[in-house]
């Protein structure tokens, strides 16, 4: 069994021991440093904290709404310098696995997407073909004649050879009935990621996960997902940043998730923050799976580390 975990709020020696231990701090974003448009108090300064003490920050998110370059708008809109390069989302995640290490060969190339405009834009930068998506002809009820033409297949697209889900927030029935014919006719299942709920203005919403569910109800199949906590996501970090794992924190508010990831994929610390889903009870109980090896009330506790 792990042990239970480290509090390092107050405790200014250890939170300084902390950061001299990791040189990588790969950080969650929602329920981390904001719940929807809401900042938490003293991020900036936390990252600035961490950045003037030769920290690097990646910013890891399940979110695939956004693509890179829009994550790098909120960011900045949120008074947080940050690279287009060192964020790294399931969106992005997605693009590069179903490019680099699924390689469909053409035409079988197509993806269904069933998502916002976050995937499309990381789709199309590593030139990966698509339909789905944002479509507006999508975004109605199905008819009798869609019911006709999905059965004879007259309605779908030969070279669709993936189906990849993530957060849709104009699903619906035509969509669901779109993507189990796909799956039915062999089409590769793939998620952005698994996560069951979203954090967002001091409450919590449908995640990608919950949006999925029905595809894997009704086909039977488990998805490979790509964002966190799978391996696959945590393998593609480490190439693109050359990273030591040993010297690398996963920081998060989700166990199942973001702490998970850290731990699974061998990093040298996990540190959980109690502004998003988790909380410290479902650590705390005996036997519990995934424990964190660090925790603090929130990350902007870690500036005490300046005094």
């Amino acid at each position: 069994m792990a042990p239970p975990p480290k509090y390092l709020t107050g405790n200014v020696a250890a939170i300084n021991e902390f950061i001299d231990r990791f040189d990588v701090f790969l950080l969650d974003c929602d329920g981390v440093l904001w719940s929807g448009d809401h900042l938490f108090e003293g991020i900036v300064e936390t990252l600035e904290m961490l950045r003037s003490r030769g920290k690097k920050v990646v910013f890891v998110t399940n979110n695939s709404t956004k693509s890179r370059p829009d994550y790098q708008k909120k960011l900045t809109s949120k008074g947080i310098p940050s690279d287009v390069e060192e964020i790294f989302a399931s969106a992005y995640s997605s693009a590069i696995y179903i490019s680099r290490i699924l390689q469909l060969p053409a035409p079988k190339n197509k993806v269904f997407v069933i998502g916002e405009s976050g995937i499309e834009s990381e789709l199309r930068t590593e030139n990966v073909p698509f339909i789905g998506g944002t479509d507006p002809a999508l975004r109605r009820d199905i008819t009798p004649e869609d019911y006709d033409k999905m059965a004879d297949g007259s309605m779908l697209d030969p070279d669709v050879g993936v189906v990849l889900a993530g957060l849709d927030f104009h699903i619906n029935y035509l969509k669901l009935a779109l993507g189990y014919q796909y799956l039915q006719r062999g089409a590769v299942f793939l998620v952005t990621n698994e996560d069951s709920t979203l954090p967002m203005n001091h409450t919590f919403f449908p995640g990608a996960g919950s949006i999925s569910i029905p595809l894997v109800n009704m086909t039977g199949q488990k998805p490979t997902a790509l964002g966190k906590p799978s391996q696959a996501m945590m393998d593609a970090i480490e190439g693109k940043f050359q990273l030591d794992r040993a010297r690398t924190c996963m920081v998060g508010d989700r166990l199942n998730t973001d702490i998970q990831f850290g731990i699974e994929g061998g990093l040298g610390g996990t540190l959980a923050v109690l502004t998003g889903v988790s909380k410290k009870e479902q650590w705390e109980i005996e036997g519990a799976e995934i424990v964190p090896a660090f925790y603090v009330d929130a990350l902007s506790d870690l500036r005490a580390a300046k005094n």
